[in-house]
């Protein structure tokens, strides 16, 4: 009896279920709808119900931006350089981007411009790596660049204005100004990269240059057109010292002077900017024209390319004041290390191996590219001095030790100097120059040099003092210094 109640129980439970059960064609539809199969199909489909209902809602997009026009029509002007071809980009990797022209293939070191970019971006081939693709390095951040927008062959290297109107401004790497003063007005444009001067047309003439700080000009001078190293590590006071060369000889010497901040501190930057205005060599408004000095910024923040150019950028700016108008320029660079050390990283982009300490293999050419175009011609003169960053305290870096080759004089500056609280802290037995004398060399015979030696060794010329034996010939012209000192000795006590 029992067993049939619970039966029946069992069959009225079930009625029930299967008359409050929807329909299987209601049930697929739903399923079919939500597609709740997988957790990861659910939530897909809630983010596009999300998204359809959002952009229901949203206001209807804007429209693209216009194209550029290309320059030209994009039409090959110079078959040689491909100038006017379009090509499309293929790859960016940071700050490499791969170009693919299929006519007009840029040479290397042609400038090339994103067409459909919001700002100017200009490209530097450096590789050809075959069906014509570039390998090129951006000159500022590659951030929003896709493949497939379009590249423009200037073909030429990249250009920047120079001439007096840059007197006064602060320019980017590639001749765009930055602080906020307007366009720079002029017609006068050079490409940075160019040959120096050839050995016919390099002056030999030596001459010194008075600085106005008495360690430098007495212990190690500075010769007019030559390359000064300012050596010392981080914190001694190189900029400090820039800074003071810079107003000293604006007001001394009344020249034109060019810096380029090359991988340094965008504070220190501004800082100098600050000071020149404040001193007079920077003036604004109306009489910007009377600035002496003009200012290339490639700082700390900027990519490797453009720390790597603008070096050169500052240096043309110089050339064309030397070689155009005549002048005696006074070239800053602060800091010719980052220089060397932006080039590392562009060499390492392109995907070179390195050489000793992970250096570039190309680390004499390329600082030898810079500083053969630092010198005196028959124009004029280009008188640099150059920040390098000694990296920890060690000479043999080859870094600092390659750039000991091209310079003329150097200024040591040392840590344990400036830790006595002595500044500028020049170390006078590690600075050296090559500003002589100009005295005339003498040409003495063999025989007379014996005899007069044999003279000294036995004591005939006791009597003469050390100061009449320097810089003389033959003892005859000793014994005839001795009897001018004792002259002159005798005329001053009296």
């Amino acid at each position: 009896m029992a067993s049939r109640r619970l039966v029946s129980s069992l069959i009225r439970s079930s009625l029930r279920r299967s008359s409050s059960k929807p329909s299987i064609s209601a049930s697929t539809s739903r399923l079919t709808s939500q597609s709740r199969a997988s957790p990861c199909g659910y939530l897909l489909n809630r983010v596009a119900d999300y998204a359809t209902s959002a952009a229901a809602a949203a206001a209807p997009p804007s429209p693209p931006p216009a194209k550029k026009e290309v320059p030209g029509g994009g039409k090959i002007t110079d078959e040689f350089t491909g100038k006017g071809a379009i090509g499309h980009v293929c790859q960016v990797i940071g700050a490499v981007v791969d170009v693919r022209f299929e006519e007009g293939l840029p040479p290397i070191l042609t400038a090339l411009e994103l067409l459909d970019h919001e700002t100017r971006l200009v490209l530097e081939v450096a590789q050809h790596l075959g069906e014509g693709v570039v390998r090129t390095i951006a000159m500022d951040a590659t951030e929003g660049v896709v493949r497939g927008w379009r590249v423009l062959n200037t073909g030429s290297p990249i250009s920047v204005p120079v001439g007096r109107a840059t007197l006064g401004r602060i320019m980017n790497v590639i001749g765009e100004p930055i602080d906020e003063k307007g366009e720079l007005k002029t017609e006068h444009f050079l490409p940075i990269h160019r040959e120096a001067p050839s050995f016919v047309e390099q002056a030999t003439e030596q001459e010194i240059l008075v600085t106005g700080i008495k360690v430098v000009d007495l212990l190690a001078p500075y010769q007019r057109g030559g390359k000064i190293g300012l050596f010392g590590g981080a914190g001694v006071g190189k900029t400090v010292l820039i800074m003071e060369l810079i107003n000293n000889v604006a007001k001394a010497h009344g020249g034109f002077s060019v810096f380029a901040g090359v991988g340094e501190r965008t504070r220190e930057g501004n800082d100098l900017y600050r000071e020149m205005i404040e001193s007079g060599v920077i003036k604004l408004g109306d009489k910007q024209s009377e600035s002496k000095c003009a200012l290339v910024y490639g700082q700390m923040n900027e990519p490797p390319g453009a720390r790597a150019r603008v070096g050169l950028t500052g240096l043309t700016v110089a050339e064309h004041f030397r070689d155009a108008e005549g002048q005696d320029v006074l070239l800053f660079v602060d800091n010719i290390f980052r220089f060397t050390q932006a080039n590392s990283e562009v060499s390492a982009l392109l995907g070179r191996i390195p050489s000793a300490v992970g250096y570039q293999p190309t680390l004499s050419t390329d600082l030898g590219g810079l500083q053969e175009r630092i010198t005196t011609t028959k124009k004029g003169s280009i008188t640099s001095v150059q920040a390098i960053y000694v990296p920890a305290d060690d000479l043999t870096d080859p870094a600092p030790a390659t750039t000991f080759a091209h310079l003329d004089a150097t200024t040591v500056l040392s840590r344990q100097i400036s830790e006595l609280g002595i500044y500028p802290a020049v170390d006078p037995l590690d600075s050296t120059s090559q500003v002589f004398t100009g005295a005339p060399g003498k040409y003495v015979d063999l025989k007379e040099n014996i005899t007069s030696f044999q003279g000294v060794l036995d004591g005939k010329y006791d009597d003469l003092s050390e100061q009449s034996f320097y810089m003389v010939g033959g003892i005859e012209e000793v014994i005839a210094k001795a009897e001018k000192i004792a002259k002159e000795s005798a005329a001053s006590s009296s």
